[in-house]
């Protein structure tokens, strides 16, 4: 479906493009009451937007729609083939503007063409139609209480929900929340990133056009103490729903005790190690796994490799290899569909993955290869040790980092070294160790002898600090956006007891 086009296709699309330059409340285009948030261009600086932010007056606003339209059943109560048909729709909308919203993403973003459009935009709608389809096919349960009552354990959806996104996967992320959310019938207030608003606000004309009802998506952009925070400590705000920083989750948790005690759902941050072992077959796809998984997107990825931990015995074999990758990866103009790799997001990332690198070198730590690209690129660093900051710290840039270990034993231990746990990778031949690692490793997905995520069918989600509440993807995403109630029906004929 991504159907590439052209260069030139590209920019002639991205000189054609009207941008929303506004929030959109209850169905429409609404101006903030806030200061001015200027969206620009990351590889090159242009101006792309000016948008007055969302203040506690526009949540408020936005609040009070959505709350209307959860309370009079618009969405919540419309027969669940209908909602289904009503989202799928909305899919076969973007499917028809895919070319403008990945060009969108690739300009708010700084990310290749060729993943918004082969990658990100077709997930997305996948997503949605997957949790659309999945709507009338749910089915409440009962309990074997016998035979003189009947117990149903029912799912409603919880109400006024927020999701907070980030800015990696702008529009990929969006979907995650809303198919699962609208399809239990809620109502949804989005905050995209600051940086990356458009393929949002542009998804909600089409989620208006596809017969969405007004106050059921909206979509407020603003900066995170201008707008995130009033949506974080909102009263009548029955769920956020984050996806971010570790930082910025535990901030969310804050707003939550401080306010209603809303729901809050986290999937955050991540340290994540690809764990090598002498007995790993073709070190050619290896190689290309684990340099997938460290390098693609620039390293901004909440799941991206960011340890390599490999056995001593093939370390030098492999670390040869991954080399060639480094120094052949794409680098340039996002708009070149032949280019791999972008830029990264703005200048205040760009400075703070700039600055690990600058530590990195002031304390001496080996190069093993580096991106001939101006610029940050794709570069592996040797650790002097599993505690050093780079094989501790999120960089959330293309950095990965080299750790050499003797054992299986040693590997497990190191991985499980760190307050995170979203992803892991292991590679062996042996059957036996692949599966006592992926039982020992404590992380929400491991991979075995590749780099992935899994699908829209697999939940997706992280222990420790890396996340909780709930999991994305999957039939578990809708346990995470509904309430679970008890109804209880007495057939009996006796009276109760006396207390």
């Amino acid at each position: 479906m991504s159907d590439h086009l052209s260069l030139e296709d590209y920019r002639a699309l991205a000189d054609s493009l009207t941008l929303p330059q506004a929030s959109h409340i209850d169905g429409a285009f609404h101006k903030g009451s806030g200061d001015e948030l200027i969206s620009t261009n990351p590889a090159t600086g242009d101006e792309l937007a000016r948008f007055a932010m969302a203040n506690q007056a526009d949540v408020d606003l936005a609040v009070s729609k959505a709350r209307e339209a959860f309370d009079q059943g618009v969405w919540a109560n419309q027969h669940p083939a209908t909602r289904k048909e009503t989202l799928i729709r909305l899919a076969k909308l973007i499917k028809r503007n895919r070319h403008q919203m990945a060009v969108m993403e690739s300009l708010d973003s700084g990310k290749p063409i060729a993943d918004c459009a082969a990658i990100d935009i077709p997930e997305a709608i996948n997503t949605i139609i997957w949790h659309a389809e999945a709507i009338d096919k749910i089915y409440d349960d009962t309990a074997p209480v016998g035979n003189d009552a009947v117990a149903m354990i029912v799912r409603e959806p919880i109400g006024v929900v927020a999701c907070v996104l980030p800015w990696n996967f702008p529009l990929l992320m969006l979907a995650w929340k809303l198919g699962p959310a609208l399809a239990a019938g809620n109502s949804l207030i989005i905050k995209p990133a600051e940086q990356t608003p458009h393929s949002a606000l542009y998804l909600a004309q089409l989620a208006t056009e596809a017969g969405i009802p007004r106050g059921v998506l909206q979509v407020l952009v603003g900066d995170g103490p201008t707008t995130g925070e009033p949506l974080g400590r909102h009263p009548d705000i029955d769920m956020v729903s984050f996806t971010g920083s570790t930082e910025t989750g535990k901030r969310f948790l804050t707003y939550a005790a401080q306010s209603n005690m809303k729901q809050v759902t986290l999937e955050c941050g991540g340290k994540n190690p690809a764990i090598v072992m002498d007995d790993a077959e073709n070190l050619e796809a290896v190689a290309a796994h684990i340099a997938n998984g460290a390098f693609w997107n620039l390293g901004q990825n909440c799941s991206a490799t960011s340890r390599l931990i490999v056995h001593k015995d093939i370390k030098q074999a492999l670390l040869e290899k991954l080399a060639h990758h480094v120094k052949e990866w794409r680098q340039g103009d996002p708009l070149n569909p032949a280019n791999k790799l972008g830029v990264l997001v703005d200048g205040e990332h760009t400075a703070k993955v700039q600055s690990y690198l600058d530590r990195a070198a002031k304390e001496g730590l080996a190069i093993i290869a580096k991106s001939p690209h101006d610029g940050i690129g794709p570069i592996i660093i040797e650790t002097d040790s599993p505690d050093n900051f780079l094989a501790t710290e999120e960089v959330f840039g293309p950095v990965l980092s080299v750790i050499t270990i003797a054992s299986f034993d040693e590997a497990i231990n190191i991985a499980n070294q760190t307050p995170y746990g979203l992803s892991a990778a292991l590679y062996t031949s042996n059957i036996k160790r692949a599966i006592r690692g992926a039982k020992a490793i404590k992380a929400g997905t491991v991979t075995v002898n590749s780099y992935g995520e899994g699908d829209a069918t697999t939940p997706f989600g992280g222990y420790k600090q890396s996340g909780f509440g709930g999991r994305d993807n999957g039939l578990a995403a809708h346990d995470q956006f509904t309430e679970t109630k008890t109804i209880w029906l007495d057939l009996s004929d006796d009276a109760p007891d006396e207390i």
